[in-house]
């Protein structure tokens, strides 16, 4: 199944994230820069991961879960961000709950601002250390990228975009997604902020 529409002949990759993800969080910084080089157009597919660990049974993100794999986890985070000169502080709360700007990039997810409003929202919880799910943390956020809050944050929180963000999250599920951040090329599935390259290799090779 082809997961990516490309009505134009663009080359895209799919990106789905959770703002909670720090692994998300290192591809998000990079991934515009990357895709743009190749000619890529990047589709922002955000989603909430919790549902997803629930079904599994899990109750929380397995770097919390399993403390040997979070242990490694926040020293990994460390490397790679290191690695890419991406910013870095390990957050004195993990995972953040993240329900309100995740609604808000479901709203912007073909909008022009969705990658500054995605980058600033992670850096908030990444770098500052600073709660994400409030109506002042958003709006600060939006603000900062000259986007009107206030309009957005009430479009964000009507029925209609609220199951916008509950059918992503679904469709997560149905797509076999298992964490964040994945991409999706064509129907090829690359999982891990180390598979970015290679997913972009991949969405370059499919150009004709």
């Amino acid at each position: 199944m082809n997961h990516s529409t490309n009505n134009n002949d663009r080359k895209t990759i799919e990106f789905w994230f959770d703002l909670g993800s720090n692994y998300s969080y290192l591809t998000a910084m990079r991934i515009e820069d990357l895709a743009g080089n190749l000619g890529v157009d990047v589709v922002w597919k955000p989603f909430l991961l919790g549902p997803i660990f629930q079904s599994f049974g899990w109750d929380s993100s397995p770097f919390v879960l399993q403390k040997q794999k979070g242990e490694y986890t926040w020293k990994d985070m460390e490397r790679q961000a290191h690695k890419h000169g991406i910013a870095w502080n390990k957050p004195s709360t993990f995972p953040r709950r993240a329900i309100l700007p995740t609604r808000v990039a479901i709203l912007g997810r073909n909008e022009k601002w969705i990658g500054d409003f995605v980058r600033a929202t992670m850096a908030r919880n990444f770098v500052e250390d600073k709660d994400l799910d409030t109506e002042d943390a958003v709006r600060e956020v939006l603000a900062a990228i000259n986007v009107n809050a206030d309009l957005v944050i009430a479009q964000a929180q009507s029925d209609e975009n609220k199951q916008r963000l509950r059918h992503a999250t679904e469709t997560a599920a149905d797509l076999g997604i298992f964490g964040a951040p994945m991409f999706f090329v064509g129907g090829e599935m690359f999982w891990g902020n180390d598979r970015l390259e290679d997913a972009l290799a991949y969405a370059n090779s499919q150009s004709q």
